[in-house]
């Protein structure tokens, strides 16, 4: 059986916020007088921010949330960017008539700006933020729910992001898997966790759905 049903990560995947995501832990670490290295705040990113700022600061979480996203919300124009012939891919598979959705950990307001500040706000049939869901990634449910609303089946379903979150979330849901190599946690890292498909660039997909271009 052929793919169908594509969903997404967002962040790290198909739009670049990794430095956006670095300033804005760095804006507040120093706020509230945390000191992280780079690679210490590259770890960070993925899990939901409740839980990544509870472990640091127990009880201020809230605090701290707030203060990253303030930074975060106003900042998105000056880092944000589609990766590399991620718009001319999903226009294809659009075209193309594939089913296509993004799940993410992150909350709709952030979703709404980054998929606007890119131009990517029309391409996608549903999309699952962390606002829809009890159990976030890796729980499968925000996987079941993307391809239960867009009619998908496990066997043709597939499930793309730049951390492990995505692939166990992938694999918990019985759908296919594919890792991406631009990830910032390291390709060989995100191979460990065992994605059906390690993409190189966006444009392999393509051929991976079928399409030969």
């Amino acid at each position: 059986m052929s793919i169908r049903t594509i969903l997404f990560d967002l962040d790290g995947t198909l739009i670049d916020t990794n430095e956006l995501i670095i300033q804005s832990f760095l804006h507040t670490f120093n706020h509230y007088g945390y000191s992280f290295t780079k690679e210490d705040i590259l770890s960070f990113n993925g899990p939901p921010l409740e839980e990544t700022f509870e472990k640091i600061a127990p009880g201020r979480s809230a605090d701290l949330i707030a203060t990253y996203r303030a930074h975060n919300f106003a900042h998105h124009e000056q880092y944000v960017k589609p990766f590399p012939h991620v718009v001319d891919v999903l226009h294809t598979l659009k075209e193309a008539g594939f089913a296509l959705g993004i799940v993410t950990t992150k909350m709709r307001q952030g979703v709404d700006l980054g998929l606007e500040v890119t131009g990517l706000k029309d391409m996608f049939n549903t999309i699952v933020t962390l606002d829809d869901v009890t159990q976030p990634k890796p729980h499968p449910e925000p996987v079941l729910k993307a391809m239960t609303e867009l009619g998908g089946d496990p066997a043709t379903t597939i499930m793309i992001g730049d951390n492990y979150h995505d692939i166990e979330a992938g694999h918990r849901a019985h759908v296919l898997t594919a890792g991406v190599a631009w990830t910032g946690k390291g390709e060989a890292t995100l191979h460990s966790y065992e994605p059906t498909y390690m993409l190189q660039s966006m444009t392999d997909l393509l051929s991976i759905v079928g399409i030969n271009k």
